[in-house]
């Protein structure tokens, strides 16, 4: 039988590539026994849940049409609403992408005249074209929060990463209807948020003002930890089902999961007023759906080893990586600050490289709609853009930052940083 490193070794890795990633890994062991244990404590949960609510066969079939009684979409909405300890939640395959999630969750509990409040400073790229801080003409884009008369407003982190508690307590105002909190970095090099600190933020800002709405994206966060942004507050927490609750299965869709008003709401915006979850045929995919949720604490815990991984081969070699080797883990994101364009597309390279799927192409930076720079993708994914499956990105602009995510099983993942550390050696980048 052949080695593992001969493996390695066919699919271009060379052996000094391969011994310095397995020095690296000998410092990781306890590390990793930590993520099974939350990815057991996670599966659980999600097990529990399916039994209460009493998923069946019969919930795998799926309607079409209007979707009037489907089963199945109803089970799993009171699946997601148990795991995520929440009134009720809206799972669908009708929302796109996470940034339709986040933008359904604001659209349907904001009214003319409302503020919107981010204290944790600027969104994600895609997100300022929804609030109306960039975009056509006016400086906002069409059907934006802004045209809608709903304001914003953001308090910046402090230079540490910590929360501006006194520009919070000064931004909050009659008008401040609605906190949104991004947990993750997004494109940016600041730390990703604990489930303890959201915590904190929330508890901070409803003493300000109880009835505020406090919702968090929850993006690349799902199954990291024991506890969701819901069992510390937060009145809705939202996301994509192509990152970790799909557990790479699932093709399209996201959710909202919260308070019953809240959920409702958002409800009634994407589907009509009257209608509201009532309508919204589930199209065939539920067992993507049902099986990928089912996967996604393993899976997550997958994503999570890779990211480890990253963190301490680049960190040994000099790069500043966010989070840093031994940091504790809050989402499955790794940043690396290259400094160069070259470090970043070669990175990029190397995990197209990797992919099971279209790993003969080679990534390039392009205008993507929703950002104000030229972006690298690379993603050889079973799901278009996946990214709980194998994959990086980054912004052509500086710190020239690259963001690693995903993997569907840690031996990928692991695989996957190889072949970016060989590229950049090949490249000569980096000197081992």
């Amino acid at each position: 039988m052949e080695t593992a490193f001969e493996m390695y070794q066919a699919l271009g890795i060379e052996k000094k590539v391969y011994d310095f990633g397995q020095s690296v890994l000998e410092a990781l062991e306890e590390r990793f026994r930590d993520i099974d244990r939350v990815a057991e404590y996670n599966q659980l949960k999600v097990l529990e849940a399916m039994q209460k609510n009493q998923v069946s066969e019969a919930c795998l079939l799926g309607t079409t049409g209007y979707g009037y009684n489907d089963i199945g979409r109803d089970t799993l909405e009171a699946v997601y609403a148990r795991v995520f300890h929440t009134e009720d939640a809206l799972v669908r395959p009708q929302i796109t992408c996470g940034t339709h999630a986040l933008a359904l969750a604001l659209m349907s509990n904001l009214r003319p005249g409302d503020e919107l409040l981010s204290p944790v400073g600027k969104p994600y790229d895609t997100l300022e074209e929804v609030i109306g801080i960039r975009g056509g003409e006016g400086g906002h884009s069409t059907g934006s929060l802004k045209e809608y008369g709903i304001t914003y407003r953001q308090v910046d982190l402090l230079a540490d990463g910590s929360f501006d508690y006194e520009g919070i307590r000064n931004a909050i105002n009659e008008k401040t209807h609605l906190v949104t909190i991004q947990r993750s970095k997004g494109y940016q090099t600041r730390p990703t948020l604990s489930v303890k600190r959201i915590g904190e933020l929330i508890s901070f800002i409803k003493g300000i003002k109880p009835d505020v709405i406090c919702m968090v994206d929850n993006c690349y966060g799902e199954f990291v930890e024991t506890r969701e942004p819901s069992d510390v507050g937060a009145d809705m927490v939202v996301g994509s089902l192509i990152k970790n609750p799909g557990g790479g299965l699932a093709p399209i869709g996201g959710y909202i999961a919260g308070k019953k008003e809240y959920v409702e709401n958002a409800a009634y915006r994407l589907t009509s007023p009257g209608l509201g979850k009532e309508v919204g045929a589930s199209l065939g995919i539920l067992p993507q759906f049902y099986q990928g949720f089912f996967l996604a604490p393993t899976v997550t815990a997958s994503a999570l080893k890779g990211a480890i991984f990253a963190a301490n081969i680049y960190e040994r070699l000099g790069f500043a990586v966010i989070p840093n080797g031994t940091e504790s883990r809050h989402d499955i994101i790794q940043a690396v600050t290259f400094g160069t364009e070259e470090g970043v597309i070669a990175f990029c390279e190397g995990i197209q490289a990797a992919a099971p799927v279209d790993s003969q192409y080679t990534p390039e930076p392009w205008d993507m709609p929703g950002y104000d720079a030229k972006v690298i993708m690379a993603a050889g994914a079973f799901v278009s853009g996946s990214s709980i499956e194998l994959s990086a990105d980054g912004p052509m602009k500086p710190p020239y930052a690259v963001y690693f995510q995903g993997g569907l099983t840690w031996q990928h993942a692991k695989f996957g940083i190889l072949k970016t550390l060989q590229c950049l050696v090949s490249k000569g980048i980096v000197t081992l």
